[in-house]
């Protein structure tokens, strides 16, 4: 399937090379943030491509150039702000979890950013999984249901320097009340404004069967749909994205993997 120039947003490509890389935009930068962010356990290169995740060698070059445009184009709808960004598909198995973690990824290759990935899809969360993370001390919904116990030990280190994440925890059915929350509202502004150089992206639940991704839309400055590249017709893709407002949608990646 080819994709189609018609729909609202940028078309961004998962999956084929010859991206050119222009990220050369100022963002100010926290020393002492970055400094915090010392990686107690990273992964080799060998390691990383088990984990799926993009590195800075010559075999994973062309999909770290692909993540990497990516993330110049967001970087350039934004200027000079940090902000948040939701990553969610268009029906399941189009690999949004896949496209998240490594957008993530790259951004924490600049030295001068930090990454926070935190997996809001509650039904199936997967990036403790892919990322070989134990969440021994639980997750978001453990936070929002007990705030008071705070969210640093919720942080768990990836093995990519200056990348995080917040794993799901303890998963609910009901997840539109925890989004809609005021505790969701405030632990983004928390994260967010607390670095300016930390920057987040919320793994979302596929758009199709779901109210979550909307409500989830509500959070983030840019929304990036996921479609699976054969898998997604461009009336799928199109309906997908009338989901949500259009100044956020920043794209729609179509991507190979699952």
């Amino acid at each position: 399937m080819k994709p189609d120039k018609s729909i609202s947003g940028t078309v961004l490509q998962a999956g084929e090379t010859g991206m050119a890389e222009i990220d050369h935009l100022p963002q100010p930068a926290s020393e002492h943030s970055i400094a915090l962010m010392a990686e107690p356990r990273a992964l080799a290169p060998h390691q990383l491509e088990e984990r799926r995740l993009i590195h800075r060698e010559a075999s994973s070059r062309a999909e770290s150039d692909i993540f990497r445009e990516i993330r110049t184009r967001l970087l350039g709808m934004a200027g000079t702000s940090n902000f948040i960004t939701l990553v969610v598909a268009v029906s399941p198995r189009s690999g949004a979890s896949f496209v998240a973690r490594n957008l993530a990824a790259a951004f924490a290759f600049d030295e001068a950013r930090t990454s926070l990935l935190i997996d809001c899809n509650l039904r199936y969360p997967e990036q403790h999984r892919a990322l070989g993370v134990d969440p021994a001390n639980g997750g978001l919904i453990d936070f929002l249901e007990h705030p008071a116990q705070g969210i640093a030990s919720r942080i768990y280190a990836t093995g990519v320097p200056r990348l995080r994440l917040i794993p799901v925890g303890e998963a609910r059915e009901d997840s539109g009340e925890y989004f809609s929350s005021f505790r969701m509202h405030a632990l983004l502004d928390s994260m967010r404004h607390r670095y300016p150089d930390r920057y987040l992206f919320l793994d979302g639940p596929t758009i199709k069967g779901s109210p979550d991704a909307r409500i989830l839309s509500d959070l983030a400055d840019f929304v990036v749909v996921v479609a699976g590249y054969g898998r997604d017709t461009p009336a799928a893709i199109s309906q997908a994205v009338a989901h949500f407002e259009p100044e956020k949608v920043a794209g729609v990646v179509f991507n190979q993997a699952p």
